[in-house]
């Protein structure tokens, strides 16, 4: 096609046409529909030339010329206006109208979203899969990132966003801080914060999280172990995925770091990425005089004042576990 155009351009000029005559059709080449039949995304690098935004726009099937987007833009003087990203093309754009949108510079925004309770392993693979992002990066600190959705454009790296999701996991965990209840057993927002993640890992039922956490906050204020069974996976997996197979009594007698079995008060780090939910439950508890919890068999949890009461529960549980 380019060649084409270059030879019309020359029996133009040979034939004694007007320059006016060449302009018009130039014109008419360079604002007529493109040959795109639906959406095309493509990504312009930073530095690119005109001519070699116009070989890019050619090969991806958004205009017809690269030759004639590159006359078009020169003749405009709008070149110096072009801008790197990713851009989203519309049906038929033409090639004017392509250029236009390099223009405005509204490139495509992308988005991430983690979810809660993932660890810190989790949150760096998700990173490292996700297309369109940059460079290598550090695992982050545990707890450190605040699980929702973030947006990026093409080229951001992924170290800028994972500041970005400490930064939010910050804000919010100090204003939490700041709205708590009285009476709390913590010293410190990052106490609340390793309970949260406890919290997360126990119960994905929104309506329990509150309760749960008033069910720990009081076994910790009686100095009771917290026995949760997610702590004791994190010890034993080191928040490298799930274990891949059921607890065994065995594995609560194993002595880690996070084994609230083996353990008085909270482990020295939180367990996974805490969502926001999880935070402020444990931030404003339900207040409740229960210290125990056991899985229901339906999703949920069944509570306990006292161990005689929880051992029912617990073999209830049993049974339903073992007919499964």
């Amino acid at each position: 096609m380019r060649r084409f155009t270059l030879f019309i351009l020359i029996i133009f000029l040979l034939t004694g046409l007007s320059g006016g005559g060449v302009f018009v059709w130039g014109f008419a080449q360079y604002i007529k529909p493109g040959p795109t039949v639906s959406e095309n995304t493509v990504y312009i690098p930073e530095g690119s030339t005109v001519d070699s935004i116009a070989n890019i726009l050619e090969s991806e099937g958004v205009i017809d010329d690269a030759m004639i987007f590159s006359l078009g833009v020169r003749l405009s003087r709008i070149e110096k206006g072009l801008k790197a990203g990713e851009y989203a093309f519309s049906h038929g754009i033409s090639a004017k109208g392509a250029a236009q949108v390099l223009i405005n510079g509204k490139t495509v925004i992308r988005r991430l979203t983690i979810a809660e309770g993932l660890t810190a392993f989790q949150v760096f693979d998700q990173l490292v899969v996700t297309n369109g992002l940059e460079d290598t990066f550090d695992v982050p600190l545990e707890g450190s990132v605040l699980p929702e959705t973030y947006y990026f454009s093409y080229g951001d790296t992924r170290s800028a966003l994972i500041k970005r999701m400490v930064r939010a996991m910050d804000n919010n965990l100090n204003r939490l801080w700041q709205e708590r209840a009285s009476g709390l057993p913590f010293k410190e927002p990052n106490e609340a914060l390793i309970l949260a993640s406890i919290v997360e890992k126990e119960t994905g039922v929104k309506a329990e999280r509150a309760r749960i956490a008033g069910v720990f906050i009081n076994r910790l204020k009686k100095g009771m172990r917290l026995q949760s069974d997610p702590t004791v996976v994190y010890g034993l997996s080191k928040g490298d995925g799930p274990l891949g197979r059921p607890l065994m009594r065995a594995d609560l007698k194993k002595k880690t770091p996070y084994n609230t079995y083996t353990i008085n008060g909270l482990p020295p780090g939180p367990i996974c990425n805490p969502g926001l939910a999880a935070i402020r439950a444990v931030m404003n508890p339900q207040y409740t005089d229960e210290l125990y919890f056991v899985a229901d068999g339906k999703g949920g949890h069944v509570f306990a004042k006292n161990l005689k009461e929880h051992n029912r529960n617990a073999s209830r549980w049993r049974k339903i576990r073992d007919a499964n």
